[in-house]
């Protein structure tokens, strides 16, 4: 898996180049929602990454949340956001990355996380421990509930939203603090080298979650995504330590 986990990072450091490049200025909004923004750069980002990874991988294709890319039956399929945490990035909020991964007959093989501004960098693959920035990271130990730090993601939608609000309801009363950071990825890596101690949420999507996945499991940690029949290709997602009883 090497040579794809060495592109993915390649391709990653490249969209947080553009990405770094462009924060702090005026932005050219494609879509406003009542609780999202779309911006041209994800779009720009997301070509970026594309380019890069499918001149090397040519029969390989890519989902990413700007949109697809070759054959979806593919066996090697690309998995990106270009830009988790678009509308902090929309606001100045440096808290956003890129997440990049591989699914290899739908398993995922290799997962990198960037964060441009911060310059850490997430990547492992199947099998082994994963590292920040080269060095080899591990989830928490913290076993008691009311000394965990937990993420409650309020996702993008009305119905989201309402479906997460309880559980952050719920959280604040039993953790030592609640967090809503506004980017999935950056919650799971942040579970996966024990900054957090779990990251919840009832509407995701695969992008948003799946390098992260792959980490948080190498690193000791337990992911639990189910799909939602009620929402189309959206997922419920608990992904913790694997020692805290969350009692969901």
């Amino acid at each position: 898996m090497k040579p794809y986990l060495d592109a993915a990072e390649k391709a990653a450091r490249a969209a947080g180049k553009l990405l770094r490049k462009n924060f702090g200025r005026a932005q050219q909004v494609n879509v406003f929602t009542a609780h999202d923004i779309k911006l041209a750069i994800d779009i720009q980002t997301q070509e970026l990454i594309t380019k890069l990874l499918l001149k090397e991988f040519p029969k390989h294709a890519l989902y990413g949340e700007e949109g697809t890319v070759g054959d979806q039956s593919s066996e090697y399929q690309w998995v990106i956001d270009p830009l988790d945490g678009t509308v902090n990035y929309f606001y100045g909020i440096p808290h956003f990355c890129v997440s990049i991964a591989l699914r290899f007959r739908n398993e995922i093989m290799v997962g990198v996380i960037y964060d441009p501004i911060r310059r850490e960098m997430w990547k492992g693959q199947k099998g082994e421990t994963p590292k920040l920035n080269g060095d080899p990271v591990h989830v928490s130990d913290r076993a008691g509930l009311a000394e965990a730090v937990v993420s409650v993601g309020l996702a993008k939608t009305g119905e989201t939203i309402s479906a997460n609000f309880p559980l952050l309801q719920q959280m604040v009363h039993r953790v030592r603090k609640c967090r809503v950071l506004g980017s999935a990825a950056l919650d799971m890596a942040y579970v996966a080298c024990g900054r957090l101690d779990a990251y919840i949420e009832q509407g995701i999507s695969l992008w948003d979650i799946a390098a992260g996945w792959l980490l948080v499991e190498n690193a000791g940690g337990t992911v639990d995504l189910r799909p939602r029949a009620d929402m189309k290709d959206k997922y419920s997602i608990v992904a913790s330590n694997g020692v805290i009883n969350l009692k969901l």
